[in-house]
């Protein structure tokens, strides 16, 4: 364990310990007249400084500063087997598993093959694979 996460990890005792409060604070309590509420108020604002203050640690030790190889990832998705999945309604059911086991066999990319064997014409299947398209809810094409 790096020296960023330290003091993050120091709070998790304390917070767990103070969730244990609060549920035995709460179950020995009567209904709304309950006597421990002063407990389970100081353990939720104690649990809630705790989990600031890690939040913050993470975010300026661990989190700030951090880029995105965006080549990587685009060449890591667009070598993915799993773009079979999103093309299966336009390239047909019958040739996503084919076009899947020679991408495995030949580590060619999908997008390669399927253009190869003219399932779809390069516009379409670069309008499906932007990663807008891919992502959310849209509109078919077909």
């Amino acid at each position: 364990m790096g020296t960023e996460v330290l003091p993050s990890a120091r709070r998790v005792p304390k917070v767990i310990g103070n969730d244990v409060t609060v549920t035995m604070a709460a179950e020995a309590g009567q209904l709304q007249l309950n006597a421990f509420e002063p407990i389970i108020r100081h353990s939720l604002s104690k649990s809630i400084t705790h989990l600031e203050r890690a939040c913050l640690t993470l975010a300026e030790r661990c989190v700030a500063g951090i880029t995105a190889d965006t080549e990587a990832l685009r060449a890591a998705v667009e070598n993915s087997i799993g773009l079979v999945t999103a093309l299966n309604p336009y390239i047909g059911y019958e040739a996503a598993p084919r076009i899947a086991t020679e991408a495995l066999a030949t580590g060619r990319g999908v997008a390669e093959l399927v253009l190869d064997k003219g399932l779809l014409p390069a516009g379409t299947l670069a309008e499906l694979l932007r990663p807008e398209a891919a992502a959310g809810p849209g509109q078919a094409l077909v």
